[in-house]
């Protein structure tokens, strides 16, 4: 495969590498139930342009650098917001927080945008902060316009399940807990949301006046 990369002239390899790339990238949103991101296309689409630009140049980039520039700068947003988790669990949560305003800075597509959004309502929550939390990811999730992921769907639904009970709202806290049950079934955020839905409902029924 190496040699027979090798043998191709620089800009054929070059527009392979990208195409294989956006292509890959494409094939898993689609399998995520997502609309494929314009921005992301366009966006791989100009850097492998000018990646073969530089190759009838006579400077072409090496296959594996022009792959991590893609990546890098593709996923920049997504990265950032990895980024951000492990700050938050961490427990450094200005930096957190200054990390997903910087991403979302960064001209994320709409699907991005609200991974960062979960991101900053989560943050938001384990600083002590649910009423901040619970409009936040309120606020992601009534968005209809992009269909989330069942993975961040799941995760957004437990934590905004956790923000409801935590601010006294208790009735969308079951809803919520269920949603994250239904969104993605056996994950860790369904099995978080099962036992916290039971402990509301023996909470609600024991606070029941005998009848």
């Amino acid at each position: 495969m190496a040699a027979s990369l090798a043998a191709l002239p620089a800009w054929l390899t070059t527009l392979l590498v990208g195409a294989l790339f956006l292509a890959a990238f494409t094939g898993l949103t689609v399998l995520r139930r997502q609309k494929p991101s314009v921005r992301f296309l366009l966006e791989g689409g100009i850097l492998t342009a000018a990646a073969i630009a530089l190759s009838l140049l006579g400077a072409p980039l090496h296959p594996i650098l022009f792959l991590v520039i893609l990546y890098l700068v593709t996923m920049r947003v997504r990265l950032l917001v990895d980024l951000s988790n492990v700050l938050t669990a961490r427990g450094r949560f200005a930096a957190a927080l200054a990390v997903q305003r910087f991403a979302v800075h960064l001209g994320p597509d709409p699907a991005s945008r609200q991974i960062a959004e979960i991101a900053r309502g989560v943050t938001q929550l384990r600083m002590g902060d649910p009423p901040s939390a619970y409009f936040t990811l309120r606020g992601v999730l009534l968005e209809e316009r992009v269909r989330l992921a069942v993975r961040e769907r799941a995760a957004g639904y437990y934590n905004l399940g956790v923000a409801c009970e935590r601010t006294s709202r208790r009735e969308e806290a079951e809803r919520s807990f269920r949603q994250a049950m239904e969104a993605l079934p056996g994950s860790i955020y369904a099995l978080g949301a099962e036992k916290a839905l039971s402990r509301l409902l023996e909470s609600t029924r024991r606070s029941s006046p005998p009848g």
